[in-house]
């Protein structure tokens, strides 16, 4: 197993990315066209890649959100590996860099019908938030946060 800082040129990423939308496309329904327009990966610098013997299993990315916040955002792990601790170890990794590059806080948005990553964020320690910026008035949106 290994983690690695790269960004979104990663062609692991990519493929890990079209994994998500397929998977966003059917948990989103009629709103995926809404949110997809949130989650271009070219303005993403800072992109972790989860591999297990040398196949990429999982990612996870963060972006400035404000002078004290990263969003984490793409955070995704392949099917077949989900329930084995990637997940954290991929959000760790990133909360890391967040703080070395001295951020104070996490946020992120997630769907209430990804019931999964809900209660994953909760076991993480991340409160749940009113919903931000283009989330705001979205009734299957929930945010969170996490002070670092």
């Amino acid at each position: 197993m290994k983690v690695i800082r790269t960004n979104s040129e990663n062609k692991d990423f990519k493929n890990l990315v079209k994994q998500l939308d397929a998977y966003l496309k059917i948990t989103d329904g009629d709103e995926h066209d809404f949110y997809n327009q949130f989650n271009h990966i070219d303005v993403l610098k800072n992109v972790v890649v989860f591999y297990i013997d040398e196949i990429a299993v999982g990612c996870g990315a963060i972006k400035k959100f404000d002078n004290a916040s990263v969003e984490v955002k793409r955070m995704f792990v392949s099917e077949e590996k989900r329930g084995s601790g990637i997940a954290q170890n991929i959000l760790t990794e990133l909360e890391i860099w967040a703080k070395e590059l001295g951020y104070k806080k996490c946020v992120l948005e997630t769907g209430k019908r990804q019931i999964e990553a809900v209660n994953f964020y909760k076991k993480c320690k991340y409160n749940v938030i009113p919903n931000y910026g283009q989330y705001k008035g979205m009734e299957n949106s929930v945010c969170f946060e996490k002070q670092l």
